[in-house]
């Protein structure tokens, strides 16, 4: 809803018609009896006026004296002149005739909520009068709204009868810094050295060239230098004019530029026209008489120019430029700047400069932004981001949301749910490679062929077929996630039996066993019965929920390392040194302490690095994420990348089916390349602490690949970490928090920009924003999917979209 309203005013004889239209096309209509005892008091005020100010005028008006105490009290006269004159302007405006329009003006702010910013709400009144009388009455003393308390909130400016010219376009965005030409006229009488430094004053932010008349330079090329000067191809911001003028309404108003000679703006129309297309937006002139020189350059489409009506005393101009220009370099509209201006004349300067406030007038293209010098620097910028209070609640949603690892983790999910698909549509699924990891799965059908009764623990001597089996078949590495920490008397013998055969046979087997850390007993390890730490390894079996097993930077050699992590790395020694000497892992050493060194010391030997440099550094976890442990966060924690298909990842086989294959079967083909894991398949048994302990819930994204299924085994989620582990895929998903602060920087920035030019072109820059909203997060939507895979980068979408809205959508609606 726009809060501008239109008050056209005509005077037929007696008779004046007040027109006031507003919004989708309704209007009000009132008829009033003009009063000539008003133009009395005008013509007599002006009178006085005339005789106190009668030196030093900024315009072409016979008389001489000083302002030195005259033979007359003219001061006194003039504070009773304006007196009358704006009781009788008052008695006039609130005539009962009036009150609909009246209050039609002031119903607007007193229905109108405040802005999202709680800035205080305006109302815009651009007023036409249609005949010179009309106009040079002092409509801006005018108490419009006083009866509701509004009148401070309703602000006016003039229009002329006639705007033939579009308002020239904002070229804030072109220029970093506003340009300013000041021509000084004809100083006759004049002193210009306060205009000078008033108009210094803005150096810091604004580019300032002066110009105007020398001694002895000759007219027509002065005419010449200003013709040139307003055309500048760089343009301009602002036109500033200091020194004598008039109104002549045929040429539209003339400047004096030097002793005896003046230019009129019909000579310049074309430079002036020139200047618009260039980015001229506001002109000043301080002098003398100006409603021409408005009506003119208004309907050449400069968007606002301020005048003074009647002649101006030199020192009163000086007083008025300069609070005038120290209101636009704090970034105050121009509309803002003439109101303090004339506050500072009514309320410091009234007992030297009587009614000098009355004077000065803004007349508007009503198209138009206001002008204003618009902020800049760091300070300026960061301040321009704190958030309304509507942003900031919703804003702190957001961030809270963002700082909930629930929700996180919710979100996560479901992004790498998405990912799947997306990977799919777009076949960047390998198929070349046989799968890393074998998964040799004890289901219930395996239980039941081998006649297990009680699954939990597992049978050794079952574990120790399977490991006899393996071992046939040439298998490099094996992980066995069971827990055997406790003895089985009889049943151990042939699983020791089965492991040490498989240790010590030519090309020897690598076992990794399964660790848990325990309340009270710390770690609980398989039994040095069964596996020496001299020629075994062990890892911890516990999983992050779904995140990657990191290891620590600072870690020591007899550090428990993850079980995948142990399970990939002896996979990657075993091939580097299968071609080059026996395995690095063998019966002679005497403690895993000792076995750990040899292989860090064997691979940095042959690779000139540290065994924990084998993989990314990105299994090292990060200093930042550590210091997010402490906030309950996981910022910069790889996730488990379900979006690849289970079939890139493992292979399955069942206990029974290995136990029974006598000839090599497929799954069995690259099993010496593979890591082989034994782990539970499903049964309702597994798990360490508690029956059904290894059945987990199946995440959203691997549900992506398995239809019907609801849980997933622990096993094939230690198969994954060994994928991302050996192929190096640790996907780092970037903090929401982080991306909410970009978004909101961004929001800010855009809401900024585009809200400056919904008042350029309200009527097509809803649907473009719409499209270039949508657009934009379509772009940013296909480049976070395709950097999650290429550079396993995941940038979060949900939240930064939220909080871009938060900024974009009510810009929308406006």
């Amino acid at each position: 809803m726009t809060n501008d309203k239109f008050l056209t005013i005509r005077r037929f004889n007696q008779t004046c018609v007040f027109e006031l239209s507003w919004g989708k096309g309704q209007q009000l209509c009132a008829t009033v009896p003009y009063p000539e005892s008003l133009s009395t008091f005008y013509q007599e005020w002006q009178r006085i006026y005339l005789s106190y100010y009668q030196s030093a005028l900024r315009g072409w008006i016979e008389g001489s004296g000083s302002l030195s105490t005259p033979p007359i009290d003219w001061h006194t006269k003039l504070v009773q002149a304006e007196a009358k004159l704006l009781s009788e302007f008052h008695h006039w405006l609130r005539r009962a005739e009036l009150f609909e329009i009246r209050a039609e003006i002031a119903k607007f702010y007193q229905q109108t909520p405040l802005p999202s910013d709680n800035q205080p709400l305006t109302i815009n009144l651009f007023l036409t009068c249609h005949s010179v009388d009309l106009e040079r009455l002092p409509w801006e003393a005018w108490e419009i709204g006083a009866e509701w308390s509004t009148s401070d909130r309703i602000r006016l400016a003039r229009t002329p009868v006639t705007i033939r010219q579009a308002a020239g376009t904002n070229s804030q965005s072109r220029r970093k810094k506003v340009r300013v030409l000041v021509i000084l006229g004809d100083d006759t009488g004049l002193n210009f050295q306060g205009d000078r430094a008033a108009v210094q004053s803005l150096s810091r932010i604004a580019d300032i060239e002066f110009m105007g008349w020398q001694p002895g330079q000759d007219i027509a090329e002065l005419k010449l230098q200003i013709s040139a000067a307003i055309a500048d191809k760089q343009g301009w911001d602002v036109l500033l004019f200091a020194g004598h003028s008039n109104e002549t309404p045929l040429t539209g108003g003339e400047l004096g530029i030097a002793p005896n000679a003046s230019i009129s703006i019909r000579d310049i129309i074309p430079q002036l026209l020139l200047a618009k297309e260039r980015g001229l937006q506001f002109a000043l002139f301080n002098s003398c008489q100006g409603l021409s020189l408005a009506h003119s350059l208004i309907d050449l489409g400069l968007s606002q120019v301020a005048v003074m009506r009647e002649p101006i005393h030199n020192d009163v101009a000086q007083v008025f430029l300069l609070r005038f220009l120290q209101a636009l370099g704090q970034h105050q509209n121009v509309q803002e700047c003439l109101i303090a201006a004339c506050q500072v004349l009514k309320l410091e300067k009234n007992l030297t400069y009587p009614s000098a406030y009355l004077i000065p007038s803004l007349f508007c293209h009503a198209e138009a932004e206001l002008f204003r010098i618009p902020p800049s620097g760091i300070k300026q910028q960061l301040k321009q981001l704190l958030p309304t209070s509507k942003e900031a609640i919703a804003l702190s949603l957001l961030t809270v949301l963002s700082l909930s690892l629930p929700i996180q983790d919710w979100l996560l999910e479901r992004r790498v749910w998405v990912q799947g698909i997306y990977r799919q549509m777009t076949g960047q699924i390998s198929t070349t490679k046989p799968p890393p990891v074998l998964l040799v799965q004890i289901d219930e059908t395996s239980i039941r062929q081998a006649a297990i009764a009680d699954p939990k623990p597992m049978d050794r001597q079952y574990l120790a077929k399977l490991v006899d089996k393996l071992s046939q078949t040439d298998a490099k590495v094996v992980g066995i996630d069971y827990l055997l920490d406790r003895p089985h008397g009889e049943d151990d013998d042939s699983l020791v039996q089965s492991l040490q055969a498989a240790v010590q046979q030519k090309t020897p087997t690598t076992f990794v066993f399964a660790s848990v850390s325990h309340e009270t007993e710390g770690w609980l390890n398989v039994l040095p019965t069964i596996a020496s730490p001299n020629w075994s390894l062990s890892g911890e079996i516990h999983l992050l929920f779904w995140y990657m097993k990191l290891v620590s930077p600072e870690g020591s050699a007899s550090e428990k390392l993850p079980f995948a992590y142990v399970l990939a790395l002896a996979h990657e020694l075993t091939q580097v040194t299968e071609s080059n000497s026996p395995s690095v892992i063998t019966p002679q050493l005497t403690s895993q302490t000792e076995l750990l060194s040899q292989i860090r010391e064997d691979f940095k030997n042959r690779n000139g690095r540290d065994y924990r440099g084998v993989f990314s550094a990105r299994s090292q976890r990060q200093s930042i994420t550590g210091f997010s442990y402490q906030f309950g966060q996981m910022w910069f924690h790889p996730i488990i990348d379900f979006s690849i298909p289970p079939a890139q990842v493992y292979q399955t086989i069942p206990a029974w089916e290995l136990l029974e294959d006598s000839a090599m079967s497929p799954q069995l083909m690259n099993v010496s390349q593979q890591v082989v894991m034994i782990a539970p398949g499903g049964y309702g048994e597994a798990g360490i602490k508690h029956e059904g302990e290894d059945l987990l819930p199946l995440p959203v994204g691997l549900g992506y690949w398995f239809e019907g299924r609801k849980t997933v085994t622990g096993g094939e989620i230690h198969a994954y970490l060994i994928h991302h582990y050996l192929n190096q895929r640790f996907v780092v998903p970037i903090p929401d928090l982080w991306m909410l602060v970009l978004a909101v920087v961004l929001g800010k920035g855009i809401s900024s920009v585009t809200g400056l030019g919904l008042r350029v072109t309200p009527r097509n820059v809803k649907g473009k924003r719409w499209v270039v909203f949508v657009s934009g997060c379509a772009i940013y939507g296909g480049i976070s999917l395709q950097l999650y895979i290429t550079s396993a980068m995941l940038l979060p979408c949900l939240i930064p979209g939220a909080a871009l809205g938060i900024y974009l959508l009510p810009i929308s609606r406006k």
